[in-house]
């Protein structure tokens, strides 16, 4: 049985929909198999990131996304936020922001 996948909230969305085509293409072929495979996704596809956090990589020519993401109840998994990296590291502040997205949903 596949998971469904949701986004915390219209403004995520729209934010993975204003990626460069090349990245939102690899970001859907990601987003099929995480529905798939749920939680048995792996590196390089999808990385644990602790507290029930996890990151989806797409990447393309024109630069690489990242969307965190995390798993409720009845399969679900719910796409916290998304943006796409201008460095190396992920920057303190988006990891904050998915973090404190993914406390709401599994707190209430």
């Amino acid at each position: 049985m596949a998971f469904e996948i949701e986004y915390f909230h219209e403004r995520v969305l729209s934010e993975v929909q204003s990626w460069p085509v090349d990245v939102l293409a690899d970001y859907a072929r990601l987003v099929e198999l995480l529905a798939e495979h749920g939680p048995d996704l792996r590196l390089p596809h999808s990385r644990a990131l602790g507290e029930g956090l996890f990151e989806l990589r797409p990447r393309g020519r024109s630069g690489i996304g990242r969307a965190f993401y995390c798993f409720v109840i009845a399969r679900r998994i719910v796409v916290v936020h998304a943006f796409i990296k201008k460095s190396q590291q992920t920057p303190d502040k988006e990891l904050k922001l998915a973090r404190k997205r993914a406390k709401e949903l599994t707190n209430g």
